[in-house]
């Protein structure tokens, strides 16, 4: 690897072990293994690094759990998954709850994930078998609230089992 994907995987590891904003520029290059001059040589800064490190992070997230998902499974094994995976991303939604609250004064990086957004739910009607944003909303409405659910209190998060009997009360009403 060269200096730039060297610096993209210390960020990424950066990201996972100190989080958004206590990873620092220098945090970086040393797990980088790279000059601190590197960052901005490659990158600009460091936060346009980090963010870059986000996007590839949840892209890799996105690609291991759709692997999980393409296994065939109904609603209840399906969901399951997807709330084994909060596990193993536990760092990279606790960084995008993290950075929810910074974006409000940060318009350049609120377009930036509003657009990562987009794609998001796009990608999730996929995996879930559609082609619509619609249907990628609802999902990654329930993927986002279960998540915050999950990072408070794990042991009470609502079993695939509640969300659906919850759905289908729903959808009576």
């Amino acid at each position: 690897m060269g200096n730039r994907e060297d610096l993209l995987e210390g960020a990424k590891r950066c990201l996972y072990d100190k989080g958004y904003f206590r990873t620092t520029a220098r945090d970086i290059a040393n797990a980088a293994g790279v000059s601190l001059a590197a960052i901005g040589y490659h990158y600009g800064t460091k936060d346009v690094l980090l963010n870059e490190a986000l996007v590839e992070a949840m892209r890799e997230w996105a690609e291991d759990l759709g692997r999980v998902l393409a296994e065939p499974g109904d609603f209840e094994t399906t969901w399951g998954k997807v709330i084994e995976s909060f596990a193993t991303a536990r760092p990279l939604w606790t960084i995008q709850f993290e950075l929810v609250a910074h974006m409000a004064r940060t318009p350049e990086m609120r377009e930036s994930f509003a657009e990562a957004g987009r794609h998001a739910r796009l990608g999730l009607a996929e995996l879930f078998g559609s082609d619509s944003e619609q249907v990628g909303a609802v999902i990654q409405t329930l993927l986002s609230g279960l998540a915050a659910q999950w990072l408070v209190d794990p042991d009470n998060t609502p079993t695939p089992a509640d969300l659906l009997e919850g759905l289908r009360t729903l959808v009576k009403a």
